[in-house]
């Protein structure tokens, strides 16, 4: 019998995101191939401590995001920067603990999804399940993500970004005449609709804008995109598939991280959205037009706008995208063929690919 990989799946972390992490986990967990795979399980607590969980991950409710937390915390670790060692070691007894061959993060948002666990893997010379240190910068910044779209021709909302040193150059009536009077304001490097606001007038954008000051050194303040909210999922590396689009309905308002994660009736996902067949096809190819453009690997999850004209505009990407039990990304590829047992597999062997790959280059 072959002997089984260990897939380091790292969870938790210091994001406003950390229990949905948690939840992610534990769907991550459940999917992965006993048969192949040994998991070792790596959680981070909120002040970005590391610990080892040897036998099971220890959640407290652990299907609810408002209550999820890190129970247990086990041993205490760091990984080894070595690019030989491939090894977690005790950061008490400074003792190697376990052997890894993959990372599997499953940290959204700040410190995980921007490129950080990408560059300590590549640092460890390990694989490094999803996309690489370029395409997670450039899809967590929705500032860059929008310029380089932009500049590629491919439609997204009209946008400004302010930042905490040039808010004041930045007023309302400024800004809603060149964007309407409803605007979005988003912190640039958040995912979950954390610290997002949908605003109407002065006193809700000076408020808006400092709220998401806090999340963030920059805000991007966009134009309101009317339209229907479709998601699509795309997996692979060089010759990505693209999953049956979805609909995202929320019951009221936007799709904030309340309808998301907090209110079981917080919106509808359609699966697959009622579309023509030709339409389909525009949004798989625009999706994964989008997934090259901005250099990602493994799996990215599209979102964008379908505007009553049919013009498609990209809202988003999410280039580690929820992996709870309800959500969009693997309930699209599940749709498409690719169960969720299949789909684990098929990222942890897509990041050996890709490190192979990148191992064959000259370096010297």
């Amino acid at each position: 019998m072959a002997e089984k990989i260990n897939v380091a799946i790292v969870f938790g972390g210091r994001s406003t995101e950390h229990k949905i992490s948690l939840l992610s986990a534990k769907n991550v967990i459940r999917s992965l191939d006993k048969s192949k795979y040994k998991p070792v399980l790596i959680g981070i607590d909120k002040s970005g401590k590391w610990f080892y969980n040897e036998d099971s991950l220890h959640l407290l409710s652990s299907e609810s995001a408002s209550t999820v937390h890190l129970d247990h915390q086990h041993t205490p670790v760091i990984l080894s920067q070595n690019a030989d060692a491939k090894a977690l070691i005790s950061a008490t007894t400074h003792q190697v603990i376990h052997t890894i061959d993959v990372i599997f993060p499953v940290l959204h948002g700040t410190s995980g999804e921007d490129g950080s666990i990408q560059g300590l893997a590549k640092l460890a010379n390990l694989p490094c399940v999803g996309c690489g240190i370029l395409g997670s910068a450039v899809g967590m910044d929705k500032d860059i993500m929008k310029r380089v779209l932009r500049d590629s021709q491919i439609p997204v909302a009209d946008f400004v970004t302010v930042r905490n040193t040039n808010f004041e150059d930045y007023p309302y009536d400024k800004v809603s005449e060149k964007l309407g009077k409803d605007l979005f304001l988003k912190p640039a490097n958040l995912g979950s609709s954390v610290g997002v606001s949908f605003v109407h007038n002065k006193e809700e954008y000076d408020a808006g804008i400092q709220h998401a000051l806090l999340y963030d050194h920059k805000v991007v303040v966009e134009e309101k995109i009317v339209g229907r909210e479709l998601e699509c999922s795309v997996l692979g590396n060089d010759s990505p598939m693209a999953s049956i689009p979805g609909e995202v309905v929320p019951k009221g308002g936007f799709y904030s991280y309340q309808n998301k994660y907090l209110d079981e009736k917080g919106a509808e996902l359609i699966i697959p959205a009622a579309l023509s067949e030709e339409k389909i096809k525009e949004i798989q190819e625009l999706s994964i037009r989008t997934f090259q453009l901005i250099e990602c690997e493994g799996m990215t999850r599209v979102d964008m706008f379908m505007q009553e004209d049919g013009k498609l505009v990209i809202n988003e990407v999410n280039t580690i995208p929820g992996f709870t039990s309800i959500s969009m990304y693997p309930k699209l590829l599940e749709y498409s063929g690719v169960n969720n047992v299949e789909l684990v597999t098929k990222l942890i062997e897509y990041a050996i690919e890709s490190h192979e790959k990148r191992n064959q280059l000259k370096i010297e």
